[in-house]
């Protein structure tokens, strides 16, 4: 890596700026494309670091590019969208924030995923690359993209003529902060985030007063048994050497005791890794649902809308396998971990499917290794270390922040060419 020490060196010049950043960001979250501050400040910042800049890409995308002479194009990958939860961190710079979500719903706004620190990290490593142009050549597209928690950004992006607009990449990186220890990386090889589709189904009865359920097709009555019947898809139709999950994340009928409404909604979510386990458990649950409104005697079918659809993220081997050792050789042995599958979804690998070329994605820690260890000596990870998606999520800055930039700028030296 030779000259690697140097490059990351001037980290200490930009690490307090990069840390006003990252609370900026986090007190001031945006829904799924709705993201226009978080990509005004990004693209500002690229323009300051001399980067190629457009904005508006995929609606609420921002791309800059950075040529540096001939040598292979990486890509650089960080998301920047929010989540509709209440912060309750307690943090002085957290999240007050509300917006609209797609349904029109007035809802809290906070950055419980780790987006803030995305955009901090990669602009961070950015910065230091701008720095190092002497020590590298070849072409850098860093995505900034809107809209990974519905599953939509990077489709959007990519329908928006991404591949025929900026630079072909040869190789695609990105990193995501999770609940283990802050200053160290976690690694997987192949395989190594879910498939996630969300379904939203609605389920037709017919409405009466409470007093007369005779005169009713009770929804309520109709969606429960739905609910308690696709229990059993996971643990009767799907052999317990694969992965699936089924979960009823929602469930809203009614309005008030003593009527029987006409409807009730269902929010579905299924993940899984394998393409022949996954058609077969949206199949299952689609004819749990319709066989449900036949018993209940429902005089009308039960209608799907396909909510998000996340494809696997597969980290090809070799890829991930020389990025491992850039970050093993720079990092320490002791601070690069194997991590078995996650059961959670990205949209990231759409980007190197589109463009026909390998992706490596990696996970970074943000908790504070003292409560880390502490929960897990206790055996209460699960209750003690708030998980992405909590509203009691947010990454300790430092040494978060340190991990995720050094990281990032790592792997991208790796791949592109000494001078």
């Amino acid at each position: 890596m030779g000259d690697l020490g140097t490059v990351l060196g001037r980290l200490d010049d930009i690490r307090a700026d990069l840390t006003e950043l990252y609370k900026d960001l986090h007190a001031n979250p945006e829904l799924s494309f709705a993201e226009h501050r978080t990509a005004a400040e990004v693209a500002r910042r690229l323009e300051a670091l001399g980067l190629e800049v457009t904005t508006e890409v995929g609606r609420t995308g921002v791309v800059g590019v950075l040529r540096n002479g001939d040598g292979p194009t990486v890509l650089l990958r960080a998301d920047f969208d929010a989540l509709p939860v209440l912060e309750q961190t307690g943090l002085d710079y957290a999240s007050t924030r509300r917006g609209t979500d797609p349904d029109g719903n007035d809802v809290p706004v906070m950055h419980a995923c780790g987006h803030d620190m995305h955009v901090t990290c990669q602009l961070g490593a950015l910065d230091l690359l701008v720095a190092a142009r002497d020590r590298w050549a070849g072409t850098i597209v860093a995505v900034f993209q809107p809209a990974e928690e519905i599953g939509a950004g990077a489709q959007a992006m990519i329908d928006d003529g991404f591949l025929d607009r900026f630079p072909k990449p040869d190789v695609c990186l990105g990193q995501h902060v999770f609940p283990f220890e802050s200053g160290t990386v976690g690694m997987i090889s192949g395989p190594s985030m879910s498939a996630a589709d969300g379904l939203k189904v609605t389920m037709f009865g017919r409405g009466a007063h409470g007093s007369q359920p005779q005169n009713a097709i009770d929804p309520v009555v109709m969606a429960s048994a739905t609910v308690m019947r696709l229990q059993t898809v996971v643990s009767r139709e799907v052999a317990p050497s694969d992965t699936a999950v089924v979960t009823v994340g929602s469930i809203k009928a009614g309005t008030k005791d003593n009527i029987i409404p006409d409807q009730a909604e269902l929010r579905v979510n299924i993940r899984s890794f394998d393409e022949r386990v996954r058609e077969h458990v949206i199949a299952a649950v689609q004819r749990i649902v319709r066989a449900e409104a036949i018993a209940a005697g429902a005089e009308r079918e039960p209608e799907f809308e396909r909510l998000t659809d996340f494809p696997v993220l597969v980290n090809d081997p070799e890829v991930t396998g020389r990025t491992t050792a850039a970050l093993r050789e720079e990092l320490g042995d002791g601070r690069v971990q194997e991590l078995p599958p996650v059961v959670g979804s990205e949209d990231v690998g759409l980007f190197g499917t589109a463009a026909g070329v390998p992706t490596c994605y990696w996970f970074f820690g943000g908790t504070t290794p003292e409560k880390w260890q502490a929960a897990k000596d206790a055996g209460t990870l699960n209750r003690d270390i708030p998980s992405n998606h909590s509203p009691f999520f947010a990454p300790v800055v430092e040494p978060t922040l340190t991990t995720g930039v050094t990281a990032m700028t790592t792997a991208a030296l790796e791949w592109l060419a000494k001078s």
